[in-house]
């Protein structure tokens, strides 16, 4: 046994299954999505025209597609200074608790288990102008309803609700394992010495449990980036494309439009948004936070 686990080929057999996999469904598509992305293809045809850099150029004088950015901007602002704040908090809320803890974390996970189309007829609902929830309540204060999805100024923060509402769950529950995993004898220590829970939370938890907000970070940015579904079930990228993004905008050209080049296009710059908002994240923010010892 010993010597044939010292055989290189060995090793190179367990490895192949996977690697054939990733070259199948990772390195091919996206090769074959940059080499679509230079061509006037239909996605239908046998012929194949090559135009260069033209549906680039395309790309970056259309406005809509810088709406489409825009939008997908705001995901990520939206996950990173609204979503996390509020799952450290009820992440800490719900360590705390002495009972009934499994059923909070089974509720708050619950949402992220669930269908996006259910979501968003959920929210569709929710947000209806003449008997949903928000204007029901909305209308006790004396408020005019609002047409929550058919409105300009309305319908990206709706989506951006519904969808944290979907995610924040899952993400809760990553924190919690965190938090859980810090020894317990940093926090009596604090309290015997006088620390509030308040002051324990901020000088022992939070820096603790850094590491995972990191990757809670990097997670939604990737999520805010191929966002998608939400949308199209929601608005579908209306009113007027205000709440259009890239995903959607290269659904519509790929697929509804039969301009399969072009949309190839849009997902070859989704990939290197991606890349590029990730790695600054690493090297700006991600990297202080690596390794935390106690």
């Amino acid at each position: 046994m010993n010597k044939a686990l010292r055989n290189p080929l060995i090793y190179i057999l367990f490895v192949l299954p996977a690697f054939i996999l990733f070259l199948a469904f990772f390195i091919y598509p996206i090769y074959t999505a940059i080499d679509n992305s230079f061509t006037s293809w239909n996605g239908i045809s046998k012929d194949v025209k090559y135009i260069g850099f033209d549906n680039y150029t395309k790309a970056f004088e259309d406005i809509s597609f810088w709406k489409s950015v825009k939008n997908n901007l705001y995901f990520i602002l939206f996950s990173c200074f609204i979503q996390v704040p509020v799952i450290i908090f009820f992440s800490l809320l719900i360590a705390n608790v002495k009972k009934l803890k499994g059923l909070y974390k089974t509720a708050v996970f619950a949402p992220s288990i669930m269908s996006t189309a259910v979501i968003g007829i959920l929210w569709g609902f929710i947000y209806n102008p003449d008997f949903g929830l928000m204007n029901e309540i909305l209308g006790l204060f004396g408020v005019e309803p609002i047409y929550w999805l058919s409105e300009k100024k309305w319908a990206m923060i709706s989506i951006l609700i519904t969808n944290a509402w979907q995610w924040t769950g899952f993400y809760i529950v990553m924190v919690l394992a965190a938090i859980i995993s810090i020894p317990k004898e940093l926090d009596e220590a604090a309290a015997i010495d006088g620390a509030t829970g308040f002051q324990r939370a901020r000088k022992i938890t939070l820096p603790l449990i850094m590491p995972i907000i990191s990757v809670v970070i990097m997670l939604s940015i990737a999520g805010a980036m191929k966002a998608a579904d939400i949308v199209l079930v929601m608005t579908k990228g209306g009113p007027a494309g205000s709440t259009d993004v890239m995903a959607t905008y290269m659904i519509r050209y790929a697929i509804t439009s039969f301009q399969h080049g072009f949309g190839n296009t849009i997902a070859v710059l989704i990939f290197i948004f991606t890349i590029l908002v990730t790695v600054a994240y690493q090297l700006l923010i991600a990297r202080r936070n690596e390794r935390i010892e106690y």
